[in-house]
């Protein structure tokens, strides 16, 4: 089965869930380990921030689901929500188990966002999920941290919780960010990271590959307004040797290579871009001296 393929019988949905995981999950995907125990997650997982924010839209819902049904066809695992992200917790619980138990490799992870009750936000966005427990909890933009980290660390004392992480974006905070990393045993942090924004290369990659932190890449297209902008222009002929044969590839591949990174989580409603998404998976990727190149170019366009 050919990429073409797979996006119109996956986009039709006239595959079964199965055929489909059998046919693309035998691709040879890059997975990387979480340093705290070793668990190896795919490099490419999935935000929901503004795209799953679509109410009871029953169209936007059967659109959202073949995204889902895409993202598990390639084995897709982490899917990274928030309280703050509208209704997008909602969407999920009411999309998910409609997969039945057709979701192999499914890493929940959500945050806990408020100046209040830690433990009773968790609980609501459990319900909200429809999950048992969350794979990861993580302080979402720092947001009372001191309090709810502890919270987070009984969880996971207790069993109730996996992994327990922090999180910031758009490069703000990160001062507080490297400082909780530094005192805290975290299973996880997550910032902001893309082919232009490289702030975290400086501290926050080397501290996490030091103190044995995963590190999750957010807004890897800038919201959209970055694949906008390179889209524009022709990709590179040497990235065929990268095996990039469009520029989601390109701008993930230089995200997933750095070997700090643990996962990127690009957010979309649009089938054929979660697999554009997904193939950033698969195939060489690029080494240092080419993620360098990768950079340089897409900054002098």
């Amino acid at each position: 089965m050919n990429r073409r393929q797979f996006i119109s019988l996956a986009g039709l949905g006239l595959t079964p869930l199965p055929q489909l995981l059998r046919a693309a999950v035998s691709e040879d995907r890059l997975m990387r380990p979480i340093p705290s125990t070793g668990e190896r997650i795919p490099a490419i997982g999935m935000g929901t921030w503004v795209t799953f924010n679509i109410g009871n839209d029953p169209v936007a819902r059967a659109q959202l689901r073949d995204v889902l049904r895409a993202f598990f066809a390639h084995g897709g695992g982490m899917i990274d929500s928030s309280p703050m992200y509208g209704s997008a917790e909602a969407v999920l619980g009411q999309l998910l188990p409609q997969f039945g138990g057709e979701t192999p490799g499914l890493f929940t992870a959500t945050k806990v966002w408020t100046s209040g009750d830690g433990p009773s936000d968790i609980e609501n966005s459990r319900r909200l999920w429809r999950v048992d427990g969350f794979d990861l909890l993580q302080v979402h933009n720092l947001l009372a941290w001191e309090r709810h980290i502890e919270t987070l660390f009984e969880m996971k004392e207790r069993g109730e919780l996996r992994y327990v992480g922090i999180t910031t974006s758009h490069g703000r905070r990160h001062r507080d960010m490297l400082r909780v990393m530094r005192d805290w045993p975290l299973d996880f942090v997550q910032a902001t990271y893309n082919v232009l924004d490289r702030e975290v290369e400086r501290e926050m990659l080397p501290l996490a590959a030091e103190r044995g932190i995963a590190f999750i890449a957010n807004r890897p297209y800038r919201r959209g307004s970055l694949i906008n902008f390179v889209q524009r222009h022709p990709l590179p002929a040497w990235a065929a040797d990268i095996d990039c044969p469009h520029w989601p590839a390109f701008l993930l591949k230089f995200i997933v290579s750095h070997p700090a990174v643990t996962c990127a989580i690009p957010a979309t409603s649009q089938v054929e871009h979660m697999h554009e998404n997904m193939s950033a998976m698969v195939g060489r990727m690029p080494d240092a001296d080419t993620r360098e190149r990768m950079a340089a170019h897409v900054a002098a366009l």
